[in-house]
């Protein structure tokens, strides 16, 4: 329980390091390629985020989803790429190979859809070389670029204002 706590502040000095170095400075390109994360407990509609990016004029081999999830016992369901807290070690340090491509991949903007505090998926936002950053939580807001304040369950409202926001920031 202790290295637990210990870990845990390790990986948020880890996250506030990368913050801190982090140069914002979002290009001026199209959308051409997104990154999802999501936090399985709080939403796992994955058909819903697919077809928004086709929406948005990216096509799936463009389009990567990962997921959040406490327990890896319930993974049998899942088709994309998740992780778990076992996927991370001390100083931010990544075990899992497809977490550290997910990270080192530039995509023209990362969609972070969650809304409750975790170490972990902070450290995927923060430590991801994504070109624009957009979430949902206004809970440390040096993680993003851009925010809509919506919860987990209201998507269609998140998908009406990000389609009027890329398009008003010439992103699509």
């Amino acid at each position: 329980m202790i290295l637990k706590a210990f870990k845990e502040k390790s990986n948020q000095k880890h996250i506030n390091r990368l913050l801190n170095s982090r140069n914002v400075e979002v290009k001026n390109t199209k959308v051409a390629s997104i990154g999802v994360v999501l936090n399985l407990k709080e939403f796992a509609d994955f058909d819903a985020i697919r077809s928004f990016c086709k929406e948005l004029g990216v096509l799936p081999p463009k389009t990567k989803i990962i997921t959040f999830v406490e327990d890896n016992k319930i993974t049998d369901k899942l088709w994309d790429t998740y992780f778990s807290p076992k996927d991370f070690g001390w100083k931010g340090t990544i075990k899992n190979i497809d977490l550290q491509t997910f990270i080192e991949t530039e995509f023209d903007a990362l969609i972070c859809f969650y809304k409750e505090h975790s170490i972990e998926l902070d450290m995927i936002a923060a430590a991801s070389k994504a070109n624009f950053k957009i979430g949902i939580s206004i809970a440390n807001q040096k993680l993003y670029d851009f925010i809509i304040d919506v919860n987990t369950n209201q998507f269609s409202l998140f998908k009406v204002e990000l389609k009027k926001y890329l398009t008003v920031l010439n992103k699509l």
